[in-house]
């Protein structure tokens, strides 16, 4: 509700061409006229007993004239206002509560006394919670070891899985060439079966006996001279190791063995045998030759041959790949394996949480005041007992008394001419003769609406409030603009269509008196700034002129009753 309120300066004159020029040329909301409606039926029934009282003479008009009450056009100091109520209450305030029960160790505090931010208020009997507590921290431990063993049972079937795959292959254990396969594709064979005979036949080991004397002086890699026994033609050929035990040949003669390799030229076999001489020296008999190369390649593991690539009589170098038998399925116990993890973890997840949550109920075993105030309330003490389940009400009130404010609901209509920082006075009709101070602190934009019209929530800190005290009513003064002097009149005088009824010097009397209706001019008039007290004129009258303004407190019928006995 806007109040627009007058105060007359000096006489009447004409208004300055500063005040003329300020005003802003904008028409008063028609919702702030309530007089309107009173007036608009007053107005019909005026006429209708002006026609009627018309033909009744002199007395009939003058008691008609009682109806409306003169009212001199004059300068007023102006000021725009918005009006509203409210509720006292603090900055800040705390209701402390708990959802817990049992019984109260501490609570070192009075009402009246000043808390300050983080205080502690009450503690509980904390027993249950460290109970819950140990209990929540054994059950991660068992979480922990469940994961543990999960972890290990997955990693064993990978490394499973990974020795599977080495052992399921069929690889050359030496160089040469395969002499004989034992195995074919689809066969099943159990580990240590004989796979296949690889032999070296390009290179042949000769080994015979030297004298020690002359094998002492023998080293590896000394070039050797060896003869086929049974032709003619030497071979040549490289001492490979010189042997460092001692045998006694027939004769007694003690000697040792000494190894030459010599190339195969396609005549030599295991059953062959030669003589060598190594410098000047000459072996003491003849020896056996022998296969570089001879293994006999076994199953690492059993299965069924998926693949077998090579033939009896192909040429193999060691670790070649010849083959592979079938995987066993070790996938799905792996993805079993997989699922215990990720369920052990998520275990371990919740009982983490749990530990979580118990150590933070612990925490509120201990209540203290997240603000800095007043104790207002304290209804627990040290000893009692509290059950949050029988809703036993707050354990303690607490205000902060450093700031008071209330808010004040502004019509649609007002709420644009608010700002923050305003001035706004207020009384209390509890405190009677008394007058606080305060600012508008916020501008809620967040309207309520009903039966067609919006208010807005706007926030007044008080300023002065020495004696207020939370929940005391208040009725509100927001000052929006101080105007100075202006045209005005009261808005009762204002009718419909922005026009008013003024009074020429030939309807008044001597005493300035409203004498004869019939005289009333009706005049439109130009509106600036107003409300429901007064209404600033920019243009349609000027200051000294006499406008009327309706008599309510005139009964229409009254006046018809005298006018017709007149």
């Amino acid at each position: 509700m806007s109040i627009f309120k007058g105060k007359t300066k000096g006489d009447a004159g004409e208004p300055t061409a500063a005040v003329k020029s300020a005003a802003p040329a904008f028409q008063a909301p028609k919702k702030k006229r309530k007089w309107v409606k009173p007036v608009i039926i007053l107005t019909v029934i005026v006429v209708a007993l002006f026609l009627l009282l018309r033909a009744c003479g002199n007395s009939a008009v003058q008691s008609l004239s009682g109806m409306y009450l003169p009212e001199t056009v004059q300068k007023q100091d102006l000021s725009v206002t918005v009006t509203g109520t409210g509720t006292i209450k603090p900055n800040d305030d705390y209701r402390a509560t708990t959802l817990l029960r049992g019984e109260i160790m501490t609570a070192p505090f009075e009402e009246g006394d000043l808390v300050e931010k983080d205080q502690v208020l009450f503690t509980l009997d904390p027993t249950d919670a460290e109970n819950n507590i140990r209990s929540a921290e054994s059950g991660v431990e068992r979480a922990k070891l469940s994961l543990e063993q999960a972890q290990l049972s997955y990693n064993n079937l990978l490394k499973t899985q990974r020795d599977n795959a080495d052992d399921m292959a069929i690889e050359a254990n030496a160089s040469g060439t395969v002499s004989k396969l034992y195995i074919k594709e689809g066969d099943t064979v159990g580990a240590g079966t004989p796979i296949a005979e690889i032999v070296d036949r390009e290179v042949m080991e000769l080994t015979v006996p030297f004298h020690r004397a002359v094998a002492q002086t023998l080293y590896v890699g000394q070039a050797a001279t060896v003869t086929v026994t049974g032709t003619a033609t030497p071979l040549s050929g490289t001492v490979s190791e010189v042997g460092l035990v001692d045998s006694v040949i027939a004769g007694g003669a003690v000697t040792r063995n000494v190894t030459i390799r010599v190339n195969n030229p396609g005549t030599l076999d295991a059953s062959s045998t030669a003589t060598a001489q190594i410098g000047d020296a000459a072996c003491a008999s003849a020896g056996s030759f022998t296969y570089k190369e001879a293994k006999q390649l076994t199953a690492m593991a059993s299965g069924k041959v998926e693949r077998l690539t090579v033939r009896e009589g192909d040429r193999v170098v060691k670790n070649q790949r010849l083959g592979s038998f079938e995987l066993p399925d070790l996938q799905s116990q792996i993805d079993n394996a997989a699922v215990t993890v990720r369920s052990a973890e998520l275990a371990l997840s919740d009982a983490e949480e749990g530990l979580r949550i118990a150590r933070d109920v612990l925490d509120d075993y201990t209540i203290s005041s997240p603000i800095t105030g007043t104790v207002i309330e304290k209804n627990y003490k040290a000893g009692d007992n509290i059950d949050a389940t029988s809703g036993g009400g707050y354990m303690a009130v607490i205000y902060d008394l450093s700031r008071m404010t209330f808010d004040m609901n502004v019509s649609e209509l007002d709420v644009s001419k608010l700002k923050v920082g305003q001035s706004v006075t207020f009384t209390s009709d509890a405190l009677v003769g008394q007058t606080f101070s305060g600012h508008v602190d916020k501008i809620n934009i967040n309207g309520t609406t009903m039966n067609g019209s919006t208010n807005y929530p706007v926030t007044v800190v008080v300023d002065n409030g020495e004696g207020l005290y939370p929940g005391m009513n208040v009725s509100a003064t927001i000052l929006v603009e101080q105007v100075g002097q202006a045209l005005a009149i009261p808005v009762e005088a204002v009718q419909r269509g922005d026009t008013v009824l003024v009074a020429p010097p030939a309807a008044l009397n001597k005493d300035g008196e409203l004498a004869d209706v019939t005289k009333l001019e009706e005049r439109p008039v130009k509106l600036g700034r107003g409300n429901s007290e007064y209404i600033e004129i920019l243009d349609g009258v000027s200051e000294g002129e006499v406008v009327c303004i309706p008599n309510m407190a005139s009964s229409a019928m009254q006046m018809m009753m005298g006018a017709m006995g007149g």
